[in-house]
């Protein structure tokens, strides 16, 4: 009787931990889906928030790179196109959705001015 009391124990405890045994499983995949999440889409999600941003910001006068590699400044905003003068006389017409960025307008750096030769120095 002992034994048929101590087996019917552990199958009962068994029939209990299976429940168990189905969510093991699982939390690992849970807690990779998550690290996915964070790592993964939710900084391309912020980076296309920001690019959308940028794109309906755009006026007149900004220099920009498009995604085929032209640098230029824009001359004409319209809804859907802008217009793009990327040399003397040159423009072009270019979807808001080709713009990459806005470049980098640095202003070219003017070489010191010579210095004067000390002739009086003697």
């Amino acid at each position: 009787m002992n034994l048929a009391y101590a087996m019917g124990q552990g199958g009962a405890a068994a029939a209990e931990g299976g429940g168990g045994l189905l969510a093991t499983p699982l939390l690992p995949i849970i807690l990779m889906l998550a690290i996915m999440w964070f790592l993964l889409i939710r900084p391309q999600q912020k980076k296309q928030k920001e690019h959308r941003e940028m794109i309906t910001n755009l006026k007149k006068g900004d220099m920009i790179i498009t995604s085929g590699g032209l640098y230029g400044r824009i001359t004409g905003v319209s809804e859907a196109n802008l217009t793009v003068e990327i040399a003397d006389k040159v423009r072009v017409k270019v979807s808001r959705g080709h713009v990459a960025g806005l470049a980098q307008t640095s202003k070219p750096d003017t070489p010191p001015a010579p210095k004067k030769a000390d002739t009086d120095k003697k």
